[in-house]
């Protein structure tokens, strides 16, 4: 039923608005505006039967927007209201941070005065502690370096000694070996000479036994060339009187004499 009433309010209020549309459209025009005249009881008509034709939950849709808007600015103030509060609350949070902040920034600032003051204490006593142990360390380091010296002076002197010691002796022992090999090179000197003359004398010698024996061989050789001379005469003689027959060779004679 309702539904059924509310299609024909709907179609008489297009039929309502089509006519007036058509009267718009038929009305005299007032040259030059675009302006009209009208029946005003017939437009007037037709708008009431539109408004009587429009269904009553247009009414209800209208206090539905009605309350809608009115639900909107409640939520608008409320929502104002809300970011007001949060606002305030943000302030005294931000306000209460800044002071908790600044506290704990001295609490933080006097702890950290604290640990520096404590740190050059310690660190005071550490250098202090450092120092004394230096001077102590300097000290024994001195103790030693005295000691050392000395043991190494002592050291020195003694190898000194001992090196002049070593020094004298070896130039002792040089100069007894240098007599000795002076010794032994007038000696060799001597040796060489004696050598030198003995060998002159065995050559003269030689030479001398070499010249006799020359004079001896030639000697002989000449006695041996004059027999040899004497005999080749007296066998050519003895051969002469042989060819000629006059008796006995002189040689064969000398021989039977004998």
């Amino acid at each position: 039923m309702r539904s059924t009433i509310g299609v024909s309010s709907v179609y008489r209020v297009f039929e309502a608005l089509d006519e007036l549309v058509a009267i718009v459209e038929e009305a005299r025009g007032i040259p030059p505006t675009r302006s009209c005249v009208v029946p005003r009881g017939d437009v007037l008509d037709l708008l009431d039967d539109v408004r009587e034709a429009l269904p009553p939950e247009l009414d209800d849709a209208q206090d539905v927007l009605d309350h809608r808007d009115k639900l909107i600015g409640d939520a608008r103030a409320n929502a104002e209201h809300t970011v007001t509060s949060a606002n305030d609350q943000a302030d005294r949070t931000i306000s209460e941070s800044r002071e908790d902040a600044d506290r704990i920034l001295a609490d933080a600032k006097a702890q950290a005065d604290r640990m520096v003051a404590e740190a050059r204490s310690h660190a005071d006593q550490l250098v202090a502690d450092a120092e004394a142990q230096a001077e102590q360390t300097i000290a024994a380091a001195n103790r030693e370096y005295d000691s050392v010296t000395s043991r190494a002076r002592d050291e020195a002197d003694r190898m000194v000694e001992s090196g002049k010691a070593s020094y004298e002796r070896s130039v002792a022992e040089g100069r007894a070996e240098q007599e000795r090999l002076v010794s032994h090179t007038e000696v060799v000197q001597a040796a060489h000479a004696e050598s030198a003359r003995v060998i002159d004398a065995a050559h003269a010698e030689s030479d001398r036994l070499r010249a006799d024996c020359d004079h001896y061989v030639d000697s002989k050789l000449a006695e041996f060339e004059e027999l040899l001379s004497n005999t080749i005469r007296s066998v050519g003689r003895g051969r002469q009187q042989l060819r000629t027959g006059s008796g006995i060779p002189d040689y064969a004679a000398a021989d039977y004499r004998r």
